[in-house]
């Protein structure tokens, strides 16, 4: 009786869950349409009343050439500019200053594959997955081409500053450890040096517990229940492949061209075979869920380094806070209505008792703090498997002068969409926290002479 029970509640769950995430969906979705329509009437008003033009600053008055540029990089289930209309990810931060760029990458596409997105699409050329890992992953090598690079100068003498929200962040770290191992074919000059500074905004860098809640099953983070949020948004993402309607996919895509699941290739049966999980991104776990559980942060952490001369600055969020030794979330309108019911469950979260933990010393109590979609504990800085270098900033006097090589973090009260989409929701902490971001990447708008880490010796 007690196992109906349970499943009975975990159903009504999925179903609220599946209900508010729809209604949030379909929020972002009309936003961008009426945004779209306004701008549109807009324009054709003022191409009837030419007397009421604005008069627009000559861009060649303002040199910004010497530069770098500031990229910003989107989260799951995020989109760059291009997407959604006109509607920005990043809710207009990227028009505080004036050289930056927003790529658009896939939104469910595994982090190692949006890695190799951002590249091309900063130098330029056809966007190549690599040999071995397309083979292993069972999808082609190649995807879209960039024309012309949207910073094809990207070099160790022309760096660039990057800051990523939530699984933008990790992608960035991916990305400069690719630049390290130069992965890339036919750029054999590649290093670490060129990023001169990542910040990430609520980032994913050791997993979250949330994605066990979403149907990962937390015996090895691969795999999925059979019923659960994550398997709907599979399906989902599968058919809209499947259907390949270019106008949508135009306004808003997963990101899985590659894999050539559109019903001109692979037919009805090939449908049928995504969704049994014989075949496409699900099947060899080349999408971005099995990427941020706790076991797949520490695959990917094994391999990612913290380089001497670039800078790390992270804003870890929550919106939790202790009552009577119990964790429970902050307040019921300081989170958003989408991720009340996950702050509250990330919260009350324990791992099974009836299988091993994720690493050697974990303790419950330890990941209870969030913003609703990440645990805080995961976004200060890595910390999994071994713990990288790191300082809190609790005021910025004393954290002077910054050090390459070493994740200066703080804390925000935040949950975990407060500073995109909807600029008004923030207020003026939307402000206070971008202008914050962009000025330090502009103090560090030239490399120094190498330095070395603290207490460690010059070479």
């Amino acid at each position: 009786m007690i196992k109906y029970w349970t499943s009975a509640l975990e159903l009504a769950e999925l179903f609220v869950s599946l209900i508010i995430h729809l209604l949030y969906g379909f929020y972002i979705c009309s936003t961008a349409v009426a945004g779209d329509l306004a701008q549109t009437l807009n324009e054709w008003y003022f191409k009837r009343n030419p007397s009421l033009e604005v008069k627009r600053e000559n861009p060649s008055e303002t040199n910004v050439d010497d530069l770098p540029p500031i990229v910003l990089v989107h989260g799951i289930l995020g989109f760059g500019k291009g997407k959604c209309g006109r509607l920005s990810y990043f809710a207009g931060a990227e028009k505080k200053d004036e050289r930056v760029l927003v790529p658009d990458l896939g939104s469910l596409t595994s982090v190692y594959d949006r890695a190799r997105e951002l590249f091309y699409y900063l130098k330029g050329g056809q966007v190549d997955y690599g040999e071995e890992h397309s083979k292993t992953c069972g999808h082609s090598q190649f995807g879209r081409t960039y024309e012309q690079g949207h910073y094809p100068e990207w070099d160790g003498d022309h760096p660039i500053h990057f800051v990523g929200h939530s699984a933008g962040a990790q992608v960035v770290r991916v990305l400069h450890q690719m630049l390290a191992d130069k992965a890339f074919k036919g750029y054999e000059n590649t290093s670490e040096n060129w990023i001169l500074s990542i910040t990430a905004l609520s980032g994913a860098f050791n997993g979250t517990t949330r994605t066990y809640l979403d149907g990962m099953l937390p015996d090895d983070g691969r795999m999925m229940k059979p019923i659960c949020l994550m398997q709907l948004c599979r399906i989902v993402a599968i058919i809209y492949e499947w259907l390949d309607i270019a106008w949508l996919k135009d306004y808003y895509s997963f990101g899985f061209d590659h894999f050539n699941m559109s019903w001109k290739k692979v037919g009805l049966w090939g449908l049928v075979d995504c969704l049994l999980g014989n075949a496409g991104p699900c099947s060899t776990g080349d999408w971005i869920p099995p990427d941020f559980t706790i076991q797949g942060s520490i695959r990917f952490n094994c391999h990612l380094q913290t380089f001497p001369n670039t800078y790390y600055f992270s804003y870890a969020t929550k919106c939790t806070r202790k009552f009577l030794g119990v964790t429970i979330p902050s307040g019921f309108l300081g989170v958003h209505p989408s991720l009340f019911i996950r702050v509250l469950q990330m919260s009350r979260w324990r791992y099974p008792t009836d299988v091993s933990p994720p690493y050697k010393g974990y303790r419950d109590e330890d990941w209870l703090d969030n913003d609703g979609a990440v645990n805080t504990i995961s976004m200060t800085h890595p910390r999994l498997p071994i713990e990288h270098p790191s300082c809190f900033v609790a005021n910025d006097s004393v954290c002077q002068p910054l050090q390459p090589g070493i994740w200066y973090y703080r804390i925000v009260e935040a949950d975990h969409i407060l500073f995109i989409l909807n600029r008004e929701r923030a207020g003026v902490r939307f402000d206070l926290i971008y202008d914050s971001i962009f000025e330090c990447c502009r103090k560090l708008t030239f490399r120094k002479t190498p330095q070395t880490l603290p207490n460690q010796a010059p070479e």
